[in-house]
């Protein structure tokens, strides 16, 4: 071989090897096909032992064949196979590529030879095929024996050894060799035995071979064991102690055995190729159930009562059942005789439609709000089953039927007479004596709407008179469902006045929250006041529109009015929701207090616009003392600051700024003192003197206080009073640089200041009231002319702000008091400040 052809084929002889390979494998299959068909045909029949269930002549026979066949293939491929050269293989390789570019480069220039440009040529040509040569890949071998097999006989024996592997065992194959001549009983090599441990069908386990086993067993209970004793009847005998079979059990030579394991113990077979076994149970635990929490009802009476089961193989079913607890109940009025009999509540329990049912969590989930038990002490029972019959029972968990909650008083008491008649017949007159109680000369706001209160009345004659009568099972029924009917359409009837919508709303929410209704009752109550107070201040506005057009005057004061109205409302609705949601529903309460008052001061100001009354005036004044003795404070304090950490405020004057954009310097937020407190003095004078002045004006504001003699006025002087006595305590601190001391007398002050301020507004308010009721009608709508919807003073200095503002605890108020806090609980952890410093935080957190 030249040079060239040696660099030729270097360059391209990977792709070469395995082309060659390839052509080894084809011929290879080709040749030996039918041979390997042969031996893995015979090993399948081996391996499922079918050698053991036919005579021993015909084995030996089928043997014969099969060795005469696999000699006769073996010659037949020796003489078809032939080793592949490796031109072969060459020529393979470039009859795959455009132009057999190895063969060119391969050959030699035959024409043009010493011809310079011919030689040109040649060398181009050659340099293009070792390109393309270069790219020359193993061509894949052409394994198709269509033509060879037509009947594929070589997949019949692939096949047949795959379900060998897969049911057969390799052991079987040995007892081939003891059915020679001389190998005694044939039976010694090989187990003349089978044996199959079956797991019940709801484990999942497999079906276990026992002659593949080791020597212990660790099975489910409840399993069943097949035996199968082969040769002479006698030779093997079974001894166990697993079954715990008695009365009539087959003989321990009996070629088929069958029983179940139902305890630990031993399986033995005795004789020649015996084995013996220790069975240990894995035992099938019955199932386990449980509540994990409370039941939770939604707005319309629906229950969710969470609960967790498991089992070692799968939970297949479970169901509840609910009685009445007749120990918890309170036996008095209407359930205070015997109740019909009534039979348990049964329900299926939900399971998992897809997933494992060893261990899950699910809800209950029902409606239980028209059953008579509804809010009765009732004993909830659990039970589950699974695959083996298996029961687990939880223990009961007593609890009132979760059912819907009524919050009007009517509806309320008619769904509880209802429960009365359905508890038993016989209380049908005692329910009709208090349904004539209700309606007799019955309140305007007992039945808003008249129709409610004539089908009240139509009930009431029809359970008269089938008490007299001596009432049926449908009548019971009958009157049951009207019932309902109308505590329903009370409870969610639609009402066609704005304001009564909005006090019906206001009451229901304000009952729900003193009888601990769940959080899903409290939202929907909630949305319903936001709607209807939406709706309320939108008929307002429409009516505040239709009066300035009557009497051609802008309306931009009365838009703004009400516009003013729904903002601090939707703030003041949203604070309420804020509270309940935190749990803290004594403060959501008094908050929810407030608001009424609000409404109903907004009820007051609902005449034209007026001059500003005694009463108005002085809670403006009150209000700017209260604003004052703030800013005092927050001067005090600041100095304290600069007295035990010089140069603490020089970075934090922004951070300071009271509510109308001053510093806190003590004048109303609004003042333009100094930085710090010798300034301060040096234009405002001393803090105690700005104390003393503050406190001398506010006696004299105590002296011309309008509601002399009325419980509100009376205790607001009271509350001025204390207000005076603290604002003396802090001008002696102050004037004894005493500014921890000075700065809790201050507090003390400012909430009387807020005592007296809620105090006046309440005696306002009432008169007010009588004012609206009484001869002095007209007084009353001049002096509530002056408020707007809310209720509140218009501010002296020409803006929206009234004397309450400080009152209404806003959304901005609540932030800047949780700013305060966090930063007094900051301080109060810092080890480096002064221990009087650090006493004086911790008397602030303990106040506040």
């Amino acid at each position: 071989m030249a040079d060239a052809d040696r660099t030729v084929l270097t360059k391209i002889r990977w792709p070469l090897r395995l082309t060659w390979a390839g052509l080894m494998a084809e011929r290879i299959t080709r040749a030996f096909w039918p041979l390997w068909s042969v031996v893995m045909l015979a090993a399948a029949v081996l391996m499922l032992g079918l050698q053991d269930h036919i005579m021993v002549e015909l084995v030996w026979a089928l043997a014969v064949l099969v060795s005469l066949a696999s000699a006769a293939f073996m010659v037949l491929g020796l003489r078809r196979f032939r080793m592949p050269h490796r031109a072969e293989a060459l020529e393979r390789l470039d009859g795959t590529l455009k132009g057999r570019p190895i063969q060119t480069l391969l050959d030699d220039q035959a024409i043009g030879a010493g011809d310079a440009q011919s030689e040109a040529l040649w060398r181009a040509h050659q340099a293009r095929m070792a390109k393309r040569a270069a790219t020359a890949r193993g061509v894949r071998p052409n394994l198709t024996l269509t033509q060879r097999d037509p009947f594929a006989l070589r997949y019949v024996a692939i096949l047949g050894l795959s379900v060998a592997m897969l049911f057969g065992t390799w052991s079987k194959v040995h007892s081939v060799t003891g059915m020679g001549p001389g190998s005694g009983s044939g039976l010694a090599v090989g187990p003349s035995w089978e044996g199959w441990i079956e797991p019940p069908a709801y484990t999942g386990l497999p079906v276990l071979y026992l002659a593949d086993q080791g020597d212990s067993l660790k099975i489910p209970q409840n399993s069943r064991v097949t035996l199968r004793f082969y040769g002479e009847l006698g030779a093997l005998t079974l001894d166990e102690t697993v079954s715990g079979r008695i009365g009539e059990v087959p003989p321990a030579s009996d070629p088929a055995q069958d029983f179940v394991v139902t305890r630990a113990g031993d399986l033995a077979i005795q004789g020649v190729g015996g084995r013996s076994w220790q069975v240990a149970l894995l035992p099938d635990t019955a199932p386990e159930v449980m509540i994990t929490g409370e039941a939770e009802t939604n707005v319309d009476g629906q229950m969710s009562l969470p609960f967790a089961a498991k089992d070692d193989y799968g939970v297949t079913g479970g169901s509840v059942l609910i009685s009445l607890d007749m120990q918890a109940l309170d036996r008095r009025y209407g359930l205070s005789i015997d109740p019909e009999p009534r039979a348990p509540i049964q329900m299926e329990l939900p399971m998992p439609i897809t997933g494992n049912r060893a261990d899950f969590t699910e809800l209950l989930i029902e409606n239980f709000s028209e059953h008579p038990w509804a809010h009765l002490p009732v004993r909830f029972e659990l039970t589950a089953m699974d695959a083996a019959d298996q029961a687990g029972v939880a223990a009961p968990v007593s609890m009132p039927l979760p059912a819907r909650r009524f919050f009007d008083p009517v509806a309320s008491a008619l769904i509880e007479q209802r429960r009365d008649l359905l508890w038993n017949r016989a209380n049908a007159p005692r329910i009709a004596q208090l349904m004539r109680a209700i309606s007799w000369q019955p309140e305007e706001q007992l039945f808003p709407d008249e129709a409610n209160y004539l089908r009240f009345r139509f009930i009431l004659r029809r359970m008269e008179a089938y008490a007299a009568e001596g009432m049926s099972k449908p009548q019971q029924e009958e009157l049951a469902k009207a019932l309902w009917d109308l505590a329903i359409e009370i409870e969610d009837g639609d009402l066609d006045d704005a304001m009564e919508r909005m006090k019906r709303a206001q009451e229901r929410l304000s009952e729900a929250m003193k009888n601990g209704a769940s959080e899903q009752e409290i939202a929907r109550l909630m949305q319903e006041l936001r709607e209807a107070t939406q709706d309320y201040l939108r008929q307002r506005s429409r009516q505040a529109q239709r009066e300035q057009e009557e009497t051609d005057e802008d309306m931009r004061g009365a838009e703004n009015s009400v516009q003013m109205g729904m903002d601090d409302l939707q703030r003041m609705m949203d604070h309420i929701q804020d509270l309940i949601e935190q749990g803290r529903m004594a403060e959501a309460q008094e908050a929810m207090r407030q608001f009424q008052e609000m409404m109903e001061n907004m009820q007051m100001a609902q005449g034209g616009q007026g001059g500003q009354s005694p009463g108005e005036q002085a809670m403006e004044e009150l209000g700017e003392s209260l604003r004052e003795q703030q800013g005092l404070s927050d001067q005090a304090f600041r100095d304290l600051q600069e007295q035990y950490n010089p140069g603490a405020n020089s970075g934090q004057s922004q951070g300071n700024e009271g509510r109308n954009g001053g510093q806190g310097r003590g004048e109303s937020h609004e003042g333009q003192g100094g930085e710090n407190g010798e300034q301060g003095e040096g234009e405002q004078g001393s803090l105690a003197e700005r104390q003393q002045a503050l406190r001398d004006e506010l006696e004299r504001q105590r002296r011309s206080l309008p509601g002399a003699g009325t419980q509100g006025g009376d205790a607001a002087r009271e509350a001025l009073k204390e207000a005076e006595r603290a604002m003396e305590g802090a001008e002696e601190a102050l004037r004894q640089d005493d500014l921890p001391g000075a700065i809790d007398k201050q507090a003390d002050a400012m909430e009387a200041l807020r005592e007296g301020i809620r105090n006046l507004g309440d005696a306002m308010a009432e008169a007010g009231r009588r004012q609206q009721g009484g001869d002095g009608q007209e007084t009353g709508n001049a002096q509530a002319n002056s408020r707007d919807p809310l209720g509140r003073n218009p501010g002296s200095r020409g803006g929206d702000v009234g004397t309450q503002e400080d009152l209404l605890q806003g959304e901005d108020v609540y932030r800047r008091a949780r700013e305060l806090l966090d930063e007094i609980r900051r301080r109060s952890g810092e080890g480096e400040r002064s221990s009087e410093e650090l006493d004086y935080l911790r008397r602030l957190l303990e106040r506040f």
